[in-house]
C-alpha cells in the first residue's frame, strides 16, 4: 500500500511539472477545470442522490459557475469577492466540526460544494496568472503541513484531534505540520524580503484552513458513510481526496496575497 501511494504521488507530480512548465499557459485553465469538474462529480456523491441525473446535473451546474467565473475573471472585485465568500464558508465549516455529528442538510452539500469547488478553481488560475512560482508556494505549503502531519501523528500521534471526523489525525500531528511550515515561512520572508511579523502568521493561518480543508471533506465523507471520494488515484482515492486541503488553502493564500502585497 506504501508503495502504491509513493508510485501514485511521483506519477501525479510529474503530471503536474508537466502542466506547469511544459503546457502552454493558455491551456492551463481548462486542465484545471477538468480536475475541478471530476472534483465535482465525486462532491454529488455526498448528495446520496438516487438518480445519475442529479449527479449530472450538479456538475454541469458547477461547470458553467467556472465558465461564468472564467468570463468575468478579468473583474478584480468579482474575484476578490468570491475569495471573501470561500474564506466565509470554511470558516463557517470549521464552527460546524465541533457540532459534528450533527448531519449536514442536503443544502449546505448543494451549496457547500458549488462555492468550495468553483473558488478553487478561481484561486488556483488567479495564482498561476500570478505566476508559476506563487502557485508552487501555495502547494508547497500545503503539502508541508500534511507531510509534517503524517509522520509526526505516526511517530508522536497521542491526542485526537477531531476523532468524530478524522480518528487518525492528531495534535501532535498538527505541530509537526506546523513546525515545517515555520521553517518555511522564515525562509520565504527573507526570499520575499516582507516582514516576518507578517509571512509566519499568514502562513500559518493558512495551513491552518489547510487542516480545516481536509477535516471538512472528512466531514461530508462521513455524513453519507462513504470512506474515499473516488478511486481516480490508487491510493489515495479520489480527487476531493487528494485536493481537500488546497480547496481550503488556496482561497485564502490569493485573498492575502491581493490584500497584505506579499508578493514582489
Amino acid at each position: 500500500m506504501i508503495l502504491q501511494r509513493i508510485s501514485t504521488a511521483i506519477v501525479a507530480l510529474l503530471l503536474l511539472g508537466i502542466v506547469l512548465f511544459v503546457m502552454p499557459a493558455k491551456y492551463v485553465p481548462l486542465v484545471i477545470a477538468a480536475l475541478m469538474l471530476a472534483a465535482a462529480w465525486e462532491w454529488s456523491g455526498f448528495l446520496q442522490a438516487t438518480s445519475i441525473l442529479t449527479r449530472v446535473v450538479y456538475t454541469s451546474l458547477v461547470g458553467i459557475a467556472m465558465m461564468a467565473v472564467w468570463y468575468l475573471m478579468p473583474g478584480t472585485v468579482v474575484v476578490s469577492s468570491i475569495f471573501w465568500v470561500a474564506c466565509t464558508g470554511w470558516l463557517a465549516a470549521f464552527i460546524w466540526l465541533f457540532f459534528y455529528p450533527t448531519r449536514i442538510p442536503g443544502v449546505l452539500t448543494w451549496a457547500g460544494g458549488l462555492v468550495a469547488i468553483v473558488s478553487t478553481f478561481t484561486a488556483i488560475v488567479f495564482l498561476h496568472q500570478l505566476g508559476v512560482s506563487v502557485l508552487l508556494f501555495v502547494l508547497l505549503l500545503v503539502w508541508l503541513t500534511d507531510l509534517g502531519g503524517f509522520f509526526a501523528g505516526k511517530m508522536f500521534g497521542r491526542i485526537k484531534l477531531a476523532p468524530a471526523v478524522s480518528p487518525g489525525k492528531t495534535w501532535e500531528g498538527v505541530f509537526g505540520g506546523m513546525l515545517l511550515v515555520v521553517i518555511m515561512a522564515v525562509l520565504a520572508s527573507l526570499w520575499l524580503a516582507k516582514s516576518m511579523l507578517v509571512v509566519l502568521p499568514f502562513c500559518l493561518a493558512v495551513a491552518s484552513i489547510a487542516i480545516v480543508g481536509d477535516l471538512t471533506v472528512s466531514m461530508f465523507k462521513r455524513n453519507v458513510g462513504m470512506k474515499d471520494s473516488g478511486k481516480l488515484f490508487p491510493g489515495h482515492g479520489g480527487v476531493l481526496d487528494r485536493i481537500d486541503s488546497i480547496m481550503a488553502a488556496t482561497p485564502m493564500f490569493a485573498l492575502g496575497i491581493e490584500c497584505l502585497n506579499l508578493w514582489p
